[in-house]
Parts: structure tokens; sequence; C-alpha cells
């Protein structure tokens, strides 16, 4: 399940986010630095939680994502990034 959650560019892509900034975001802010659309990323972010990649929370009305092991979640992203050949 992990490996499938990582199987796509979008999602590596939030995780690297997270990983890179090393604090909690704003699924709106990751959408729009993605250029993608909020439901669209957040079907991406369903699809991690399911995998334990992250964390959704919820503040007031705005979901905020974070990395429950960001050290282990980098590593995961790399040994994917190795499987597929992609650096």
């Amino acid at each position: 399940m992990i490996f499938n959650a990582l199987g796509n560019e979008v999602r590596l892509r939030i995780l690297l986010m997270l990983t890179d900034t090393r604090r909690p975001l704003h699924i709106k802010a990751v959408a729009q630095n993605l250029k993608k659309e909020y439901s669209a990323v957040y079907r991406h972010v369903k699809i991690l939680e399911r995998a334990q990649l992250l964390r959704i929370h919820e503040v007031g009305r705005s979901r905020v994502l974070s990395l429950p092991y960001p050290q282990l979640i980098k590593q995961f992203i790399d040994a994917s990034k190795e499987v597929s050949g992609k650096e």
C-alpha cells in the first residue's frame, strides 16, 4: 500500500513539500503550490493518509497536513525514486 501511494508524482510532490518545509501545511497552500484544484489534491492526500504517510488535522474549518515520521517518509520517497529510476 505504501509504494502504491508513492507511485504517483503528485503524491510524491506533496510528501516532498512536507519533508522540505519540516512543518505542517494547509491543503489549500499545497494545492496552490502544485497549481492543482483543492479537490484533486485532497483525493491524493486521502490516499497518503490511508497509507499512513501523512496526517490530516482539522484546524477550525481548515485541514492541515503533517508527517508522522519525517525521516522514514524521506527514506520511502528515496526508495520509490530508486525503484522507478527517477531522481
